[in-house]
């Protein structure tokens, strides 16, 4: 493409867009190679910065593929297109002043960091979302240990609203 004339620029934004929709977060580095080829090539120029573009088509042709998040982004803007902008729970709202104190703004919020492996059982969704979860990580790549990762924050957060009475289906 580069000798056919095409233009460096749009085959690096294209690369970017690949590494976010593509290989997304199977490969996390995917999006930091193709920014970092962008400022490569910016700073040499051609032919010099060519080698840069070279170098992300393969690193992300070699990558390990996932669109579970431009998947989840869809579907939660899909959620906000549908359902409008939606309340804050009064748990989460900052309270600077004595009237959203007295409204009851932050009251029951548990900051993690003051908790067992800074995890809380609360829900931050607004109460038309509760339960929602977007985002559906694959086995592939380090997604495989994201899914891990959500796995068990979810049985933990789970045993916390236990503990506290409030029931299962944390996710």
């Amino acid at each position: 493409m580069l000798a056919a004339g095409e233009d460096p620029h749009y085959l690096l934004r294209r690369m970017v867009r690949f590494a976010s929709e593509d290989v997304g977060l199977a490969d996390p580095y995917a999006l930091n190679q193709a920014v970092a080829a962008l400022g490569a090539f910016d700073l040499l120029g051609r032919p010099e910065g060519e080698l840069a573009l070279a170098q992300v088509a393969v690193y992300l042709a070699c990558a390990p593929k996932s669109n579970a998040l431009y998947v989840a982004f869809g579907q939660a803007n899909a959620d906000a297109a549908k359902l409008g902008p939606l309340e804050v729970p009064f748990t989460i709202r900052n309270a600077p002043t004595r009237l959203m104190k007295d409204l009851g703004y932050g009251r029951g919020y548990e900051y993690p960091h003051d908790h067992q492996d800074a995890v809380v059982g609360q829900e931050y969704l607004p109460e038309r979302l509760k339960g929602r979860r977007y985002y559906q990580p694959t086995e592939r790549g380090r997604e495989k240990f994201l899914r891990e990762r959500l796995r068990e924050l979810s049985q933990a957060k789970a045993r916390l609203r236990r503990g506290k009475g409030e029931g299962e289906g944390v996710t």
